[in-house]
């Protein structure tokens, strides 16, 4: 579901061993770092990314905070074969192997052998999922993360997304457009209808942080 990337080595460069390189991570990366991270620090725990892509945030994110473990997922072939590469490349102790989760289904099988995250995980961050994915997805990332976040955790959710039904550039509903003209059930979310549908399942919205090129990010945790 996540910008696929290309191969290393495609052209010149390091030989191919699996690894994708997104556009979008060189991009986005710092960015939404600089956002999760100020939750993380001094804290301890697991987190999941939900729809890893090539598995470069994860990486990267790892090697800020070693005492988190971090856990990459996705369900598209290629993207987890990218994943195992990047983790075998890096060699980093705190990121597990990758779990194939289908975000469309609310039970992602977490706690139920040795080689899954515990029931209870400090934080979800989703990136660039949303809007290449059909809206099942948006329902099965709430209400897998209302059954997997620990009641002091928080989810990050990273995109684009309209906000009262409108977007907020033109280059976001053309962006929309395009995304609709590819799959009907494509498309930039409202954020609203997103807080909706926390609330349904015990999640809220708890802040809303502008982030660079039209994007945001939208934070979520337990009702209290």
């Amino acid at each position: 579901m996540k910008e696929s990337g290309v191969a290393f080595g495609h052209g010149g460069g390091p030989p191919v061993d699996g690894r994708l390189d997104a556009p979008a991570f060189h991009r986005n990366h710092g960015a939404i770092w600089s956002v999760i991270a100020p939750f993380l620090h001094g804290r301890t725990g697991d987190v999941l990314e939900a729809g890893s892509g090539t598995g470069q945030d994860v990486i990267a994110f790892a090697r800020h905070a070693p005492r988190i473990v971090w856990w990459p997922s996705d369900i598209d072939v290629e993207h987890l074969q990218s994943i195992e590469a990047w983790r075998v490349h890096a060699r980093l102790p705190n990121v597990r192997p990758p779990l194939r989760i289908d975000l469309s289904q609310s039970e992602w099988g977490l706690g139920k052998h040795e080689h899954s995250p515990p029931d209870k995980l400090l934080a979800i961050f989703c990136t660039n999922v949303l809007h290449i994915a059909p809206w099942r997805v948006a329902e099965g990332l709430l209400q897998g993360a209302a059954r997997h976040l620990r009641t002091d955790g928080r989810m990050f959710i990273y995109g684009p997304f309209m906000r009262n039904g409108e977007h907020t550039a033109p280059s976001n509903a053309a962006f929309d457009a395009s995304l609709r003209r590819s799959d009907p059930e494509w498309g930039v979310r409202d954020m609203d209808d997103l807080d909706v549908l926390a609330e349904a399942v015990g999640l809220k919205m708890i802040e809303v942080v502008d982030m660079p090129a039209n994007n945001f990010i939208l934070i979520f945790e337990h009702q209290r």
